[in-house]
């Protein structure tokens, strides 16, 4: 199998990311993404955002030939694909596989009254026991805001999918989705694990509207002979995996059992955690979808939290209070303070509403500064014990749950770059840290290895994947980690309750 690669595409909002790796060693052979900038996002009124479906299999193409340049690998060379998308979105074909539409993404709010409306009039319970949450704003209830403002092109739509979905259908020319994309646009029901006919029934869609169901690791189509000349992959070829970002990123960080929870912490921040049963939190602060192995038979489920407000809250700090200092030197100048940053505490809520504070938006606050005793050190410290103590926040929802969090997976990225966020964290939540060397591209290239049964589990498929640092929790100080995270919490409920 020498010199024979598994790709994976990874298609963000931002950009879509190419990756081979090599079958046999598992190491990456080479990556690239599409389009060098931001790529545009269309919002014709406020709170929309929408981009077209072309854009991402144009950039697709792109990061593939650019992959294939670096290697000299030819189409025979790749022998399974994977797919990594931006979950939520929407994209709507006519029977002809024509888009109708530009596509509603992620962050587009516009569906959010048709979501809560539905949530209202079928009833609280029903949706959290059958979906696991609220329609919300996720693709059905897009869906019903195209019926109700775009009639005749509703009237149009043979299918609809998700993003990664349409990337799947250009190389196929199939139709097709998983448990796990129909979950997280709440289109499948938990408890008679069928798609979930009483929420299409209340908007008004006939079932046949949605994708055939496909195993997440599976041979879910073979490149078509167009798709071929297209990319310059061979006809035939197998695509094998396709998942959300986030169970994905859970994927590539080899999470799959209950108890194991998979970590970011860029601009925004996640905590995904699997769940071996079928469970919600009554108030919907954390969201929950099929995770990548979900089957019938097997529960495996991905809880969701986000916290919106952590390494935008580090990167203003660093800013507007340490411009003179990289990331790395702040990192140290936050380690002159104690454990509780001597009574500074931040409380990190200032990009928006936050789903897991029942989405109140309580801004950001810094509170406990005494002039004639705390300096930057202090603060720098305090807003990375924030962000920390966020995490531990929704993680304790979580518990709360059913979920027994005893192992932390991340990669070497971000926020996890900073000691001090790490021992934190897994201080507090007296969880193992391990941080590993991978991404979303990675993890589907690895995914279409275990769909094409080239690798008989996930741990054989990662195998190979590089751990860079263990953190354990901080015995000999965990009673001053915890007692300054039970003062946080504190002030979060006084913010909370004004």
């Amino acid at each position: 199998m020498n010199n024979k690669y598994l790709l994976g595409l990874d298609v963000g909002s931002s950009s879509v990311k190419a990756s081979l790796v090599n079958v046999e060693t598992g190491a990456i052979a080479a990556t690239a993404f599409y389009p060098g900038h931001e790529a545009p996002i269309m919002a014709k009124k406020a709170g929309w955002a929408e981009q077209d479906p072309e854009m991402w299999w144009t950039n697709a193409k792109l990061s593939l030939k650019d992959c294939m340049n670096q290697t000299g690998a030819k189409g025979e060379d790749i022998i399974a694909i994977g797919i990594s998308y931006q979950m939520h979105g929407l994209v709507c074909v006519d029977k002809n596989q024509n888009v109708l539409r530009p596509s509603i993404i992620w962050c587009d709010s516009r569906a959010v009254p048709y979501g809560d409306k539905a949530f209202k009039e079928i009833g609280n319970q029903v949706c959290l026991e059958h979906l696991l949450n609220s329609p919300s704003n996720f693709t059905a209830s897009k869906l019903a805001w195209v019926k109700e403002n775009e009639p005749d092109l509703f009237d149009k739509i043979d299918k609809i999918m998700l993003p990664g979905d349409y990337i799947a259908m250009k190389l196929s020319g199939e139709v097709k989705t998983t448990i796990s994309g129909l979950s997280e646009g709440m289109m499948w029901d938990f408890k008679e694990k069928k798609p979930a006919k009483f929420l299409l029934d209340y908007f008004g869609f006939n079932e046949d509207i949605l994708a055939d169901i496909v195993p997440t690791f599976a041979i879910q189509g073979q490149v078509t002979s167009k798709a071929a000349e297209e990319t310059g992959l061979k006809e035939g070829t197998p695509i094998s995996y396709r998942a959300g970002d986030q169970p994905n990123n859970a994927v590539s960080l080899n999470v799959f059992n209950p108890g194991e929870i998979a970590s970011t912490a860029g601009t925004s921040g996640v905590v995904y955690g699997v769940l071996g049963d079928v469970n919600y939190d009554s108030k919907s602060r954390v969201n929950t979808f099929a995770h990548a192995n979900y089957t019938e038979d097997l529960n495996r489920l991905g809880v969701l939290l986000c916290i919106n407000g952590t390494g935008i809250l580090n990167a203003w700090i660093h800013r507007n209070v340490a411009p003179d200092l990289s990331y790395a030197a702040m990192n140290d100048v936050a380690s002159e303070a104690p454990i509780g940053s001597d009574g500074v505490k931040i409380i990190p809520f200032g990009n928006g509403a936050e789903r897991v504070l029942e989405n109140k938006n309580v801004g950001c606050s810094i509170r406990g500064i005494n002039f004639n005793k705390h300096n930057r050190s202090h603060i720098i410290r305090a807003a990375q014990e924030g962000i920390v103590f966020s995490f531990c926040y929704g993680i304790e929802v979580m518990e709360k749950m059913g979920m027994d969090i005893h192992k932390i997976h991340a990669g070497k990225a971000n926020m996890f770059l900073s000691p001090l966020f790490r021992n934190t964290l897994a201080s507090v939540s007296g969880a193992t840290i391990n941080l590993y060397e991978t991404d979303g591209s990675v993890g589907a290239a690895k995914g279409a290895g275990m769909g094409a049964g080239i690798y008989k589990d996930h741990d054989e498929a990662f195998s190979s994947l590089k751990k860079l640092a263990v953190i354990e929790p901080d015995e000999s100080n965990r009673d001053a980690y915890l007692n300054a995270y039970a003062e946080w919490k504190e002030e979060l409920n006084k913010v909370i309750t004004k």
